[in-house]
């Protein structure tokens, strides 16, 4: 019983855990805001090329 509690409080990999988290959530973020402005852009670029080749 007392190796179920103290298995219970320990905390020594909670942080690694946070950590890894916390990267994968800006990566999510990082990899949605890139996905999005890349569509963007390409959608300017074949409007700003559709424009330099039409006579």
């Amino acid at each position: 019983q007392r190796v179920l509690i103290d298995f219970w409080k320990d905390e020594t990999g909670a942080t690694a855990i946070e950590y890894g988290l916390i990267a994968a959530g800006i990566s999510l973020a990082i990899i949605t805001a890139v996905t999005t402005l890349g569509g963007t852009l390409n959608t300017k670029f074949v409007t700003l090329n559709t424009k330099l080749t039409t006579p």
